[in-house]
């Protein structure tokens, strides 16, 4: 198949890439820069250099290529501060390419001729309704307010799922993402959360009940490398099998990287620093069940939960 990767050289396109080549595609991967075209080339793809938030500079990469499955793997990511108080202002870019990116690719896509449109979305706790039980499949809805440290971040999540999902006139998918992990990540040896809960500036807020689900970023690469060749329209959650609460994970991942055990700071004096969202996270939020997209996209994650990924992935 010739295949279209909006966001060919990051975090998830660099490792799709060379699945999708060694499995005998066509693949194109698109890059603001012409660099990025020599690293795709580098593994065996063609690089497009392309604007995604112009709408002719997407449509005419697209034109170009003539895909039969797009790839929607646009977010700008890299220079996060973990600000959770600044939760949207962090994320406003990734929130426009959610939002006008997705419209781009999906016009695009249309006019060329596109038969499959697979799009990333996010799964590891804090999307979904924050009552009943721990764990949530795709039929639960996303929650009605997530607090104003992250409504707009909702809102183009909200937007990209409803807009992929609805397309009657293409096979739209989209994969919710849990919380990456391993070389090159926030969790990782060397990664920002690493950084912090080595030197014991990462603390347990409250109970530490929330719920996070976590993948490890070559799963993602070959879940989404999967979604690409088979699974029906819908959505799915792309984690590993075990959902963990922070007082759980944050303390094995603290001795992973060469911490201690992490300190634990009451929700009421934390919340000033962290806002509500930020207290949210460590306490209220669910994690996510992967048992559709191993049932249907005949995927199954090589770090099965992330006490062994933690072990041996995180670099």
């Amino acid at each position: 198949m010739r295949i279209f990767i909006a966001g060919g050289t990051g975090a998830v396109g660099i490792r799709m890439v060379p699945l999708l080549v060694a499995a005998g595609h066509e693949v194109y991967g698109s890059t603001r820069h012409e660099t990025g075209c020599e690293a795709l080339a580098g593994m065996g793809a063609t690089g497009i250099v392309m604007d995604p938030l112009n709408a002719q500079s997407v449509h005419d990469a697209v034109a170009k290529v003539e895909p039969e499955v797009i790839v929607h793997q646009l977010t700008a990511l890299a220079g996060l501060t973990g600000n959770l108080k600044k939760w949207d202002q962090e994320f406003a870019m990734t929130n426009r390419l959610r939002t006008e990116g997705t419209d781009h690719l999906l016009s695009a896509a249309r006019a060329a001729g596109v038969r499959r449109f697979v799009a990333q979305s996010f799964g590891g706790g804090w999307t979904y309704e924050r009552t009943g039980g721990w764990v949530k499949d795709e039929t639960t809805p996303l929650i009605g307010d997530p607090g104003k440290e992250a409504r707009s971040s909702l809102a183009a999540i909200r937007h990209l799922e409803d807009a992929v999902t609805s397309a009657s006139d293409l096979e739209g998918l989209v994969l919710r993402y849990g919380n990456f992990y391993g070389p090159g990540n926030a969790a990782s040896r060397e990664g920002a959360i690493g950084e912090l809960l080595r030197a014991g500036k990462m603390p347990v807020v409250g109970g530490g009940t929330g719920v996070w689900s976590f993948v490890h970023i070559d799963d993602v690469g070959a879940a989404t490398a999967a979604a690409i060749e088979r699974g029906a329209p819908g959505i799915y959650n792309i984690v590993d099998d075990e959902p963990a609460p922070v007082n759980q994970w944050m303390p094995f991942l603290a001795e992973q990287v060469g911490g201690r055990n992490p300190m634990r700071l009451p929700a009421w004096l934390a919340r000033p620093l962290i806002g509500e969202f930020g207290v949210a996270l460590m306490t209220s939020v669910r994690g996510s069940s992967n048992a559709k997209a191993k049932r249907e996209l005949g995927w199954t994650p090589s770090y099965a939960t992330w006490r062994e990924g933690f072990r041996t992935g995180i670099g």
